[in-house]
Order: structure tokens, then sequence, then C-alpha cells
């Protein structure tokens, strides 16, 4: 798994997506000066890692590579029309339909098995990396608050919606079930990786995805409460296969409630790491003690 090629396709998955995180506003701007074809036709670079990867394990495929070079370059061209269709970015058909396909191609593991074992994590990242190249640097989202550069605020924000909803959690899903007490104190440095890796690769991801995007164009068209409460709703039917062979309905209602606090972090100041740190900080809590 920790071989070479594997390192090398996890440094290339990650440089734009860090990149973007942290100097997305001079990045756009460098993509927006390209020629139009070029600008579009970009994004083929994220099917890289499944080259590195799959030649390495002997398991490359042409249908595979083809879906990697090519998805992120129809969504590249889905935004651009709608970038053009629809200059006051109050939602089109178009933004919808690539927030679907990533959407679920992640959550019900279309590509995965694209994949050798254990590394269908790439899988996300790409799916990702080419949703932030799309909505960022074609469609060129506003608000949508992807910066990681974290202010003092984001993590007061980040805090206070989660001491809001951790109570209701406890009572909530001891109640039926969904949590169960394990009285074990982690070592410190298990406590931090485990914070870590849950804000970068599960909650930024994944508030990026519902708050950035999603819920961040719902308000245009719904209005604040409404945008709110939708996609919470989606946020929670995005866990029904989690942890469980049937429809997880627990996750959900658990999930549904969460994504309300998790929404109104984001858009106190449209800020995807405010978000993130209440996600991290219930997952985290959740993965150590009550899971």
């Amino acid at each position: 798994m920790f071989t070479l090629p594997n390192i090398f396709a996890a440094i290339l998955t990650l440089i734009p997506f860090f990149y973007a995180a942290f100097s997305g506003d001079s990045l756009r701007k460098q993509i927006q000066s390209l020629p139009t074809p070029i600008r579009l036709l970009l994004p083929t670079a994220l099917s890289l890692p499944y080259l590195i990867v799959s030649f390495a394990a002997s398991t490359f495929q042409w249908d595979w590579f083809a879906l990697y070079a090519l998805l992120p370059v129809a969504a590249a061209l889905l935004l651009q029309h709608a970038r053009n269709v629809d200059e006051n970015q109050t939602g089109n058909w178009r933004d919808y339909i690539v927030l679907l396909t990533v959407g679920l191609a992640v959550d019900l593991r279309w590509f995965e098995p694209a994949w050798p074992p254990h590394l269908a994590v790439f899988n996300k990242m790409i799916l990702l990396n080419a949703g932030i190249y799309g909505f960022l640097f074609i469609r060129q989202l506003d608000g949508v608050g992807f910066d990681l550069r974290l202010r003092s605020r984001d993590l007061c924000i980040g805090l206070r919606e989660g001491a809001f909803y951790i109570p209701i959690a406890l009572t909530l899903g001891l109640s039926v079930g969904f949590l169960h007490v394990h009285a074990t104190w982690p070592h410190l440095v298990r406590l931090i990786g485990a914070y870590v890796f849950t804000f970068l690769f599960i909650a930024i991801p994944e508030e990026l995805y519902f708050r950035g995007w999603l819920q961040n164009l719902l308000e245009r068209r719904m209005g604040r409460t409404q945008a709110l409460l939708l996609t919470s709703v989606l946020f929670g039917l995005s866990h029904f296969n989690k942890r469980a062979v049937h429809f997880n309905w627990r996750y959900v209602l658990l999930a549904a409630i969460a994504g309300i606090f998790y929404g109104r972090a984001w858009r106190q100041d449209r800020r995807v790491a405010a978000s993130a740190i209440t996600h991290t900080t219930v997952d985290t809590l959740w993965s150590i003690w009550f899971r």
C-alpha cells in the first residue's frame, strides 16, 4: 500500500487540493488567463494518479482511464455553460447534474472497483478535485469559502455549533442505540492524528460539497432556512448505507440533525473551515468514545 508509486500518486492528488485551499484566488487568475480549450481540457491531468497506481499494481484498464480523464472535462464543460447562462449564480440544472453525478459516484462507490484494495480513497479525492476545478475555477461560484488558512473565528464558530449539537446527539443517539460508550482514553498522538485526518479527508470534502456548493446554490433559490433544512436532509440520506447492510435510519437521523449545525457554522461567515471544525469534532468524539 505504501509503495513509492502510491506515495507519488497521493502527492499528485493532494497538490491541487491544497493549492486551491491556500492559493485559490491566484490560481483562479492563472487558470482564467489560459485559452478556453486548454482551460477546459486541463482537468484531464487529474487522471494521472489512476495511471500511476494502476500501472504499478498491473490493474490498468482503458475504460477506467477514459472515465477519470473525461469526467472532469465533462464537468468543466457543463459548468462553463452554467456560468455563461447564469451569470447571477442563482443555480442552473447543469450545476445540479455535476453535483448529483459526483455525489452518487462517491456515495454509491461506483468507481471504486477501478482501484486495488484499500486505495479507493483516490477515487474520492480525484472526484473532489474535479469538483473544485469546475466550481471554483470554471464556474467561479461565489461564497464557497474553501480557504484552509484557519482563523480563530473559524474555531470559535465551529466549536460553538459542536457544543450545541453534541448534547442532542448524546441524548438521541444513546436512546435509539446508535451510540455506545467506550470508557477509554486514547494516546494524545492518536487523538490528534484522528482529528487532523478527519478534518482533511472527511470533514473538508463533505463540507465543501454539501455546504460550500450545494447549500450555497440552494440558498439562492430557496432562501437560507429552506436551503439549510434541505441540505441537512440530503446530508443525512447520504449516510443511509454507512455501517449497515440495509437502510441505516439511525445514522441518517443523527447525520441530518448534525447537518443543521454544520450548515449553521458554514453560513455564519460562509467558511468551509468553520463547518469542518464542527464536523471534525463530532466525528472524532464519536469514533473514539461512542462508536
